[in-house]
């Protein structure tokens, strides 16, 4: 054995070292491959769902403030670092944000190279017929009397709606041999990648929303209400303007609430919300004209890229207060449903007394008349204890604690609508004077003469105003993604091939041809075998109808 022989074989270079900036580009390359998979799309997706959950069992502060103050004050401890994952305001949360817009990114690049890819598809032609036909799932073989290239042509003209190509030349070099290659099912892919671009659309259109969208929530007394203009976010009870919208610019638009019917089961459930309205949009503000409409649930009036709904109900008592020097003054004020089955409400007004009756301000404070309560549609009392047996107004009536004093309409704080300051009464600034339970046109007279009447209530509807001005795309992508959906579950990709050739055997008078038929499905499609049967029959039968064997 020489020396050469025994020598060992010199070792493998090691791979060169990346530098800071290759493995820097490396991971960035491998991070964008994994966000742009399909399996990060679809636990993206998931994660999005999840990520909504807080949303729909948490109260929010968009919807309502006051609820998430008292979830928060009846945790204490828990609440606050709730509140610190803005668990409140999920989905304008910085988390739920970052979910979005990676399962945008995400989507749009697995999607663009898939649209690459089946453009590409669709100008490549189809693929050459395999070796061996037989190792196929569907498989059938046939001599007949036509010559290879009038029995392509019958084959091609039988496979219409088909992407069809015929060669000339087998694999191992017979020029009379003839293939037909032939696919269907295109649509497939492309219904496929129709729905996930209006995916990516609805996504968008849903972002634009919200951006440059907003939403208005007010209420307007029924029958006769003044009504409300949409000129400023301060005519609305709560607003909520998009991120890149601050309120101004609206659509000017007024509306009246003419009535309101709401329609009850015995049960006292409601069945359907009615609301008869007029308003003015556009040119009918210059000259003056008013249209008329009605809002149901789930109707809603639609002004341009704006959207009225009637989204609740209640009712506003009226009081009417005549102080001692016989001057009187009358107040509707929208009280809360307390119990959404038998609209049992609460509320409070306050009474300021006529100009010139009390010279001093300070003595004007001290006779402010203030009422606090409760309100039925259809009283049922338990003896003097009021309550509501039913949501319709049919009798209704009040329990009212009637106060003098210092009501807070002149200290500049903000004070709510439906109940006093308690720290008022407790300071002694505000002082019971009377409790009293009043059907309408009944009345109570207090020490110093002030006479307190309960004249009745009327409804009072919460609408909502909301624009959006990619509402319209919103309904398109919708559409468009069910189409695509539907598309792709129902169309089947499928191939099948033909190899004809001559079998060499038979007479000079008879020559005979061999015909191989190859079908596969690009899925496991039930039905495929059938129809592949079928066309199989259809391209080996004769314009005579004589069927080859």
């Amino acid at each position: 054995m020489t020396q050469t022989d025994t020598a060992p074989a010199p070792e493998a270079a090691p791979p060169p070292r990346q530098g800071a900036l290759g493995r820097a580009l490396a991971l960035i390359r491998n991070t964008w491959r994994g966000l742009t998979s399909m399996r990060t799309a679809l636990m993206l997706l998931f994660l999005l769902a999840l990520a909504a959950i807080p949303g729909a069992l948490l109260p929010q502060r968009s919807l309502n403030a006051g609820k998430v103050d008292e979830y928060i004050g009846a945790r204490p401890t828990l609440g606050p670092w709730m509140d610190r994952l803005e668990l409140f305001d999920v989905f304008g949360s910085f988390w739920f944000t970052a979910i979005y817009v990676l399962l945008f990114i995400s989507l749009v690049g697995c999607i663009l190279p898939r649209c690459v890819e089946h453009y590409r598809a669709l100008r490549t032609r189809p693929v050459r017929a395999p070796r061996n036909l037989s190792r196929l799932p569907h498989h059938r073989r046939a001599e007949v009397t036509e010559s290879p290239e009038a029995l392509a042509a019958r084959i091609r003209g039988h496979l219409k709606g088909w992407r069809v190509e015929s060669r000339t030349g087998g694999p191992h070099g017979d020029d009379d041999e003839v293939t037909v290659s032939a696919e269907k099912g295109y649509l497939r892919e492309a219904g496929n990648l129709v729905f996930h671009l209006s995916l990516v659309g609805l996504l968008v259109a849903i972002a634009v929303g919200k951006l440059f969208g907003y939403e208005g929530n007010v209420i307007v007394v029924a029958n006769g209400g003044p009504g409300f203009c949409t000129t400023t976010p301060a005519v609305f009870d709560s607003f909520i303007a998009g991120n890149v919208n601050d309120g101004t610019g609206m659509t000017p638009m007024c509306i009246r609430v003419d009535d309101f019917r709401a329609d009850y089961l015995d049960t006292g459930q409601a069945e359907m919300f009615t609301s008869n309205i007029r308003y003015q949009a556009g040119a009918d503000l210059e000259s003056d004209t008013w249209r008329d409409a009605e809002l149901r649930v789930n109707h809603p009036l639609r002004v341009e890229a704006d959207r009225v709904y009637l989204q609740g109900h209640g009712y506003a008592p009226t009081f009417t207060v005549t102080f001692p020097n016989g001057e009187t003054r009358t107040e509707t004020v929208q009280w809360a449903p307390s119990d959404a089955t038998t609209f049992l409400s609460s509320g409070a007004m306050r009474f300021d007394p006529p100009g010139g009756m009390y010279p001093e301000a300070d003595e004007r404070r001290r006779n402010q008349i203030a009422i606090e309560g409760l309100f039925a549609p259809t009283a049922f009392f338990h003896g003097s204890l009021l309550s509501s047996s039913y949501p319709a107004m049919n009798d209704p009536a009040v329990a009212i604690d009637i106060y003098k004093g210092d009501s807070g309409l002149d200290t500049g704080s903000p004070q709510s609508l439906f109940e006093l300051n308690k720290e008022l009464i407790n300071q002694g600034r505000l002082i019971k004077q009377d409790r009293v339970n009043l059907y309408p046109g009944e009345s109570t007279t207090l020490a110093d003469g002030t006479r307190v009447q309960f004249d009745g209530a009327v409804d009072f509807v919460n609408l909502q105003v909301s624009h959006d001005p990619a509402q319209q795309w919103v309904l398109v992508f919708s559409l468009t993604a069910m189409a695509g959906l539907l598309v792709s579950l129902l169309i089947k990709r499928r191939r099948v091939w033909a190899r004809i050739h001559p079998s060499g055997a038979g007479g000079s008078d008879e020559r005979r041809t061999v015909v191989e038929l190859g079908g596969l499905a690009r899925t496991d499609q039930a039905g495929w075998g059938d129809e592949f049967d079928k066309l199989c029959d259809r391209l080996l039968t004769d314009e005579q109808g004589k069927s080859d064997r």
